[in-house]
C-alpha cells in the first residue's frame, strides 16, 4: 500500500514538475507557445474590431454604420471596454470555483467567435447582442489564459517575468496584425465584413489551442482546491447557483428593456457602471484587507496590489483612448495621405503594437541582464504613468493647429503611440507577473480578474473622455489627460519604496 502511495505521490510531482523543467521555447516551458498563439489571435479578434468599433458607430447608415452621435458612441465605446475586462473578475472567479482556467479559456474563446458573428448581423439589436457575447467570452478568457502562464513556473523562478514578456510579445502580433486585415475590410470593403474577420482569428485560436492542450501538464487544469473532495463539489455547486443567478438577473433585465416596460440605454448602464465599478473596488479591497481569512502577509501584499491597481487605472485611462479620442483624432484631424494613397484611419492602431513587438525582446533581456540592479515592481509602474503623460503631453501643440482646421502630421500620433509603448512595457507585462506572484494561491484567476479591472475603469474613463471630443477644445482636453498621469506619477515615486516594503519578499 505504501508502495503505491509514493508511486502516485511520484506521478503527481512528475506532472506538476514538467512544465517547470521544461525550456524548449526560448528557454521557456512548450506551453507558453500554445498560449502565446492563444492570446495572439484573441487579441486579433479583440484590436480588430475594437479599430472599427467607434468609427462604425459614428458612420453614417448611408456609409454603413449606426449613425451614433460621438458622446454616444463615446458612452457604449466606454462601457463596452470597461465591460470586457470588469467582467474578468467573475471570469477568473468561475474558473477558480467551477471549471478551472483551461476550461473557462476554450469556453470563453467560442463565446468570443460567436459574439463577432453577431456584429455581422443587421441593426442594432445584433450590434448589441454581439457585444455583450464579445464582454462575457473575454471575461472567460482574458484573466484565466494569464494564470496559466504565471503557472508554467515555479515560485522564484526567474524566468517568469521574462516569459510574461515573451507572452506580451503574442499579444501585440495579433493587435499587429488585426487594424491591417479588419481595418482595410471594414473601412474600404464592409463594416461587418471586418468584425467576421474578426471572428475568423477567433477560431484559428481555438484550433491550436485545444491542439496544444497537452503541453500544460496540470496548469489551469482543475479548479482551486477546498480541502476535501466533498468541498470541492459543494463549492461547485453553490458558485455555479451564483453564476446562474446573475445570469438570469441580466436576462431579466434585457426583457424588461426589450419590452419597453423600464427605459434603460446605453448612456445610462454607462452612468452606472461608473459607481458599479467603485463599489466593485472599495468592496474587494475590503474583503483582501480586513476578511478574517487572510494571513498578516497576504494582507500586506493586498495592500501592494492596491497600489499598484490604482495606478494601472490612471496608466489605462491615458493608453486606452488608443481606440476612442485618439482613434478619433486620427480620422478627423490627422493628414493621413502618403504618396497619394489615403490609408485607413484604423491602420493608425497598427503603430503601437509594432513598437512593442520590436521592443518587448529588449525589456524581456533587460529584466534579467539588470539582475540585483532591476527596478522593482512599483518603480516600473511610476515609468509607465510617465511616458503616458508624454505620450499626451506632445499632442498639445498638433491639436492647438488642428482647432484652427488644420490636418496635422502623423507623426504626432507615432510619437505618442512611441511613449505609451515604452510605458505599456514598464507596466502592462510586469502588472501581470506581480499579479501571479502577490495574490493569494486560491484566488489566483480572480486575482489576476482584479488586474483586468484596473483596466476596465482606464477604459471607462478613457471612453468617457471620448465623449468630450467635440465639446472640449483638443489642448484642453489632451492636456488634462497629460497633468492627472504626471500627477499620479509623482505619488507613486513617493510610494514606491512603502509598496516594496508590502510587497514582503516578493521580487
Amino acid at each position: 500500500m505504501a508502495k503505491t502511495g509514493r508511486r502516485r505521490y511520484s506521478v503527481t510531482i512528475l506532472l506538476m514538475e514538467t512544465p517547470q523543467s521544461d525550456h524548449s521555447f526560448f528557454g521557456h516551458p512548450r506551453g507558453l507557445a500554445t498560449l502565446f498563439f492563444t492570446e495572439m489571435w484573441e487579441r486579433f479578434s479583440y484590436y480588430g474590431m475594437r479599430a472599427l468599433l467607434i468609427l462604425f458607430m459614428t458612420a453614417g447608415p448611408a456609409n454603413g454604420g449606426l449613425g451614433f452621435s460621438v458622446p454616444k458612441a463615446g458612452a457604449v465605446y466606454g462601457l463596452y471596454t470597461a465591460m470586457v475586462y470588469l467582467l474578468s473578475l467573475p471570469g477568473g472567479w468561475v474558473a477558480d470555483r467551477i471549471t478551472g482556467q483551461r476550461r473557462a479559456v476554450l469556453i470563453g474563446g467560442i463565446l468570443i467567435a460567436a459574439g463577432q458573428f453577431c456584429l455581422m448581423g443587421p441593426g442594432t439589436g445584433f450590434f448589441y447582442l454581439g457585444l455583450v457575447i464579445l464582454v462575457l467570452g473575454t471575461g472567460l478568457l482574458k484573466p484565466n489564459v494569464s494564470t496559466i502562464v504565471g503557472q508554467l513556473y515555479q515560485q522564484g523562478d526567474r524566468r517568469r517575468d521574462s516569459g510574461f514578456s515573451i507572452f506580451y510579445m503574442g499579444i501585440n502580433i495579433g493587435a499587429l496584425l488585426s487594424p491591417l486585415a479588419c481595418g482595410w475590410v471594414g473601412e474600404r470593403i464592409s463594416w461587418r465584413l471586418g468584425f467576421g474577420l474578426a471572428g475568423v482569428g477567433m477560431v484559428a485560436g481555438l484550433i491550436q489551442y485545444v491542439l496544444g492542450w497537452k503541453y500544460f501538464g496540470e496548469a489551469g487544469l482543475h479548479p482551486a482546491g477546498a480541502g476535501s473532495p466533498e468541498q470541492a463539489q459543494r463549492q461547485k455547486r453553490r458558485a455555479a447557483v451564483a453564476a446562474l443567478g446573475a445570469l438570469a438577473v441580466f436576462a431579466a433585465a434585457a426583457g424588461l428593456a426589450y419590452s419597453g416596460a423600464v427605459e434603460i440605454t446605453a448612456q445610462i448602464i454607462s452612468n452606472a457602471l461608473g459607481v458599479v465599478l467603485v463599489i466593485i473596488t472599495v468592496a474587494v479591497f475590503s474583503w483582501l484587507l480586513l476578511g478574517n481569512e487572510w494571513s498578516a502577509v497576504e494582507r500586506k501584499r493586498s495592500a501592494a496590489i492596491l497600489v499598484l491597481f490604482l495606478a494601472a487605472a490612471v496608466f489605462w485611462s491615458a493608453f486606452e483612448q488608443a481606440g476612442s479620442s485618439l482613434n478619433l483624432f486620427a480620422e478627423r484631424n490627422t493628414n493621413r495621405n502618403i504618396l497619394g494613397f489615403l490609408f485607413p484611419a484604423s491602420w493608425f492602431q497598427f503603430v503601437q503594437p509594432f513598437f512593442i513587438i520590436t521592443l518587448a525582446p529588449v525589456f524581456a533581456w533587460l529584466w534579467v541582464a539588470l539582475r540585483g540592479r532591476e527596478p522593482s515592481s512599483p518603480a516600473k509602474f511610476a515609468a509607465g504613468l510617465l511616458f503616458a503623460g508624454l505620450g499626451f503631453a506632445i499632442l498639445i501643440p498638433p491639436a492647438s493647429a488642428a482647432m484652427k482646421g488644420a490636418l496635422v502630421s502623423s507623426g504626432w500620433l507615432v510619437g505618442t503611440y512611441f511613449c505609451h509603448t515604452i510605458g505599456e512595457l514598464c507596466l502592462s507585462p510586469v502588472g501581470l507577473s506581480a499579479m501571479t506572484k502577490l495574490a493569494p494561491a486560491r484566488l489566483a484567476g480572480m486575482m489576476m480578474g482584479l488586474w483586468f479591472v484596473s483596466i476596465g475603469i482606464g477604459d471607462y474613463l478613457g471612453g468617457r473622455v471620448a465623449s468630450l471630443y467635440e465639446s472640449v477644445s483638443l489642448p484642453t482636453l489632451f492636456g488634462v489627460v497629460a497633468g492627472v498621469a504626471f500627477a499620479a506619477t509623482v505619488v507613486l515615486i513617493v510610494l514606491v519604496k512603502p509598496t516594496v516594503r508590502l510587497m514582503s519578499g516578493v521580487k
